[in-house]
């Protein structure tokens, strides 16, 4: 099953829980407060509102809503049912243990305590609403730079110390503009890269502005290339030829099923790619990849799935290079351990990995799917050095 569609998946059966049990506190609210027939007309007002909740969720990650010179209006629909049914449930999950530590308080106070008691848990449960802000209007595109040290072993003198920029999972979209993720490449330009790795996802979907997108990864300056491999959504919105053939006209080669060897001095740098291997093909993942592998070459590998790692491990790759995950995008740390549903699909979720001398780096990237928020895994653009080790 495809990450992206599994989380769909439980995001929907969490949607289905939290509505029904919203639904049932509303009913009953009604029916303390209304004459059976005012029962009835808020009866029929409570499932008009859950019937637009379910067209929303279905426009927005079913179809593709675009009118000529407008984005797809489904990425609006889609996040806002989204922001409903994260801060719906929060609160719904804060309402239920406040309502577990309030009643032995409240029967023991007195009733100027007891107000001030109720004024605190509206501020709690307020909370939801406040970090979601904070993670749609700030974090969202709070850029970082991580530059880390990738240990390859009998790694040629002269490839040591060798700079990779990696830009992946830029999703240029309505939440992301063209001048937000200028700001990434004139980041990456500044670290004056050796090379440039892209590793897909340039765009969300159909209609977003993939010639914006290409025309700002034409801005990357390195001195020995650029070369990206394809991401699901690219594949999605059927654009992945069109990359290919335009980002060449900049001098950017996205390989397919290709590679691409590098000289440095006496040593040679070898870079490989597929496009994106979906996990319902997990069997037969990186087929035919293991004729791309230069004997004697260091040889990296640009995939955007990073659960490939193991295979690429086996076939001999130095280095695997991908993304797609966000690294959760939505994460949270509770004793001293980051908590995402990304975790329950892949163990690649972001970071430095290793499996015996093969390494693999799995991005951030820089945009977002489903709501525009970032929350403890903020937007990255990253720096490997390779080091002998």
């Amino acid at each position: 099953m495809e990450l992206y569609h599994a989380i769909d998946i439980l995001i929907a059966l969490t949607f289905i829980a939290v509505q029904a049990r919203i639904t049932q506190l509303l009913a009953r609210a009604a029916s303390r407060r209304y004459s059976p027939r005012g029962y009835a007309r808020a009866l029929l007002g409570i499932a008009a509102f859950d019937a637009i909740l379910v067209f929303g969720y279905l426009v927005g990650f079913t179809f593709a809503v675009t009118f000529p010179g407008l984005p797809n209006l489904g990425t609006y629909i889609g996040a806002a049912v989204l922001f409903y049914l994260l801060i719906a449930g929060a609160a719904l999950l804060l309402h239920w243990l406040l309502g577990l530590l309030r009643k032995p308080i409240e029967d023991s106070i007195d009733p100027a305590r007891r107000r001030v008691l109720t004024a605190a848990s509206n501020v709690v449960l307020a909370a939801p609403a406040a970090v979601l802000g904070y993670g749609t209007f700030i974090e969202r595109t709070n850029f970082h730079t991580r530059e880390i040290d990738v240990p390859i072993p009998n790694l040629p003198a002269d490839l040591e110390g060798l700079r990779i920029v990696q830009v992946s999972d830029i999703h240029l979209s309505p939440f992301l503009t063209e001048r937000q993720f200028a700001r990434v490449i004139d980041s990456a330009n500044e670290l004056r890269p050796h090379l440039a790795a892209i590793t897909g996802d340039l765009i969300t979907e159909t209609g977003d502005p993939i010639d914006a997108a290409l025309r700002q990864l034409a801005r990357l300056k390195t001195d020995a290339g650029a070369f990206g491999c394809m991401g699901n959504h690219d594949a999605y919105a059927g654009v992945t030829d069109y990359i290919e053939r335009n980002a060449a006209r900049f001098g950017t080669r996205f390989l397919r099923d290709k590679s691409q060897a590098l000289r440095f001095g006496a040593a040679t740098l070898n870079f490989a790619g597929q496009d994106y291997q979906r996990k319902s093909k997990k069997d037969h993942y990186l087929a035919g990849a293991e004729r791309l592998i230069v004997p004697g070459a260091v040889n990296i590998l640009l995939q955007h799935n990073p659960d490939v790692f193991p295979t690429a491990a086996r076939q001999g790759y130095n280095l695997l290079l991908a993304g797609h995950t966000h690294g959760g995008q939505v994460t949270v740390e509770i004793l001293d351990r980051t908590i995402s549903p990304a975790f329950f699909f892949t163990p690649y979720v972001y970071g430095h990995y290793r499996l015996g001398d093969a390494s693999a780096y799995v991005t951030r990237g820089i945009g977002t799917i489903g709501i525009p928020a970032r929350l403890g895994a903020p937007p990255e653009l990253s720096l490997l050095r390779l080091r002998k080790g």
